[in-house]
């Protein structure tokens, strides 16, 4: 059985830091952008109804044996020292303790990992395995842990309001054939996007003041603003776009089929990280420039 890789965005953007060290009559978006916050203010996302974070599931697992690949970046990965790393490492660590069971890590090889789950070679993965509707019929999955959205990008001074009647006629530069793109040819009909190759030259375009704006995926526009290559030209304006079918790609924890037990667990333990505040102490670690 053949089962699906990591989710595109994500994948693409572990090998960039290897490499690197939507008419209209058409309907509103399901969520749109929030006002846009203050260049400084640090916003950490929070999946999980409060409501939701009651009593420990009256059984728990004993033990934990995640898997996982360590070429990840930034989620799983090995530093300058090759020591294991990264904010997937760091948060199964703190499911342990919160769940107070006794956990290992094994890596091995993305391709390697679900056979090894069905051989019982370990009981969960946490790796950005997408979940699909093949992957599904086979595997559980936990609650999202960290979803993808949208952002737009501006350069610093630059005060906008985005929403598709104050981006009316104004010029958005995206990626050629990205979810980005029609996106805004949907949301933002009486726009001029203008669509590039590549993510560097989609950029390049706010710097050159082509564009007004950049519309790219927020996870790695958040590592591009922290890094050089921005040489700290811009900001995020406005809030994350989480569109159903366009944004709706996250990260979450597979299990066998047959192990609700593990599943439920997991997902209590990842509510209460939540509530005592670990999962935003993590978030920031390894997403300095929040993405929210």
């Amino acid at each position: 059985m053949q089962f699906d890789r990591r989710h595109p965005l994500i994948a693409t953007l572990g090998f960039l830091m290897i490499a690197a060290t939507l008419l209209a009559t058409a309907p509103a978006p399901a969520q749109t952008a929030s006002p846009q916050d203050p260049a400084d203010a640090v916003v950490t996302p929070n999946f999980w109804d409060p409501r939701g974070t009651g009593d420990r599931p009256a059984t728990t697992p004993e033990t934990i044996r995640f898997l996982a690949s360590d070429d990840f970046p930034p989620f799983s990965f090995r530093d300058g020292s090759g020591r294991l790393t990264g904010f997937n490492i760091d948060l199964a660590r703190a499911l342990c303790e919160e769940m107070k069971a006794a956990c290992s890590l094994r890596i091995k090889p993305f391709d390697a990992l679900v056979p090894a789950l069905v051989r019982e070679e370990g009981d969960a993965i946490i790796a950005g395995l997408a979940t699909t509707p093949e992957n599904a019929r086979t595997l559980r999955f936990s609650d999202p842990y960290l979803r993808l959205p949208a952002r737009f990008v501006v350069l610093r001074g630059v005060e906008l309001e985005v929403t598709p009647e104050a981006l009316a006629g104004k010029r958005i530069s995206v990626v050629a054939g990205s979810a980005h793109e029609a996106f805004l040819k949907t949301y933002f009909p009486d726009s001029e996007v203008i669509a590039f190759g590549d993510p560097t030259e989609a950029r390049a375009a706010i710097g050159t003041e082509e564009a007004i704006a950049h519309f790219g995926d927020g996870l790695s526009l958040s590592f591009w603003l922290n890094g050089k290559t921005s040489s700290e030209c811009c900001t995020f304006a406005g809030g994350p776009w989480l569109e159903p079918g366009y944004f709706d790609h996250a990260l979450t924890i597979a299990f066998r089929g047959d192990d609700s037990l593990r599943q439920q667990a997991v997902n209590h333990a990842l509510s209460r990280l939540q509530a005592r505040g670990v999962y935003s102490e993590l978030y920031l670690r390894y997403f300095p420039v929040s993405f929210y």
